[in-house]
């Protein structure tokens, strides 16, 4: 399994893809403040709702210095399909080779219908303006998730 983040450790720095091919790199990002989440699979209803979620609060977040950064390991193109069907508005990434997933700790053992399973565990984390991770949540539902974190981040929803 990879070894988890904590608050205080640099965040892992990455390049991907988007859905629509552009490179995007976390260092992009410095000088704001960054939530990065994994999930498993575009076009899944779990995932679906995590989107449209973040993708909904995306102008109150940007209002107050947060940028979204979506990764799973699907291809920029499912990716692409995922954006179109669900009108989403934050930045979807692509990590078909799972590196980056398993550097932030995001790939592994994991249980799934009571059975341990690998694969993407269903993480956000928060980055700071200087590269540094502020929170890091793993196993979180895809469900409720981002009003917990404006919660958690003592923002405003709106």
């Amino acid at each position: 399994m990879s070894a988890r983040l904590a608050p205080g450790d640099p965040a892992p720095d990455f390049t991907l893809s988007t859905d629509d091919g552009r490179e995007v790199s976390l260092r992009d990002y410095r000088g704001r403040k960054v939530i990065v989440y994994f999930y498993p699979a575009a076009l899944t209803s779990g995932c679906t709702k995590q989107a449209c979620d973040f993708t909904e609060a995306r102008e109150s977040l940007e209002a107050q210095g947060y940028d979204v950064l979506g990764i799973s390991p699907d291809k920029p193109e499912k990716l692409a399909k995922f954006r179109a069907n669900d009108a989403l508005t934050i930045t979807l990434l692509s990590d078909p080779d799972k590196e980056v997933m398993q550097a932030w700790g995001a790939f592994g053992e994991k249980k799934l219908y009571g059975k341990v399973v690998t694969g993407v565990i269903r993480s956000t984390f928060v980055v700071d303006a200087d590269g540094v991770i502020e929170k890091a949540m793993y196993n979180v539902k895809a469900t409720g998730h981002v009003a917990k974190l404006h919660k958690d981040l003592g923002l405003t929803t709106g």
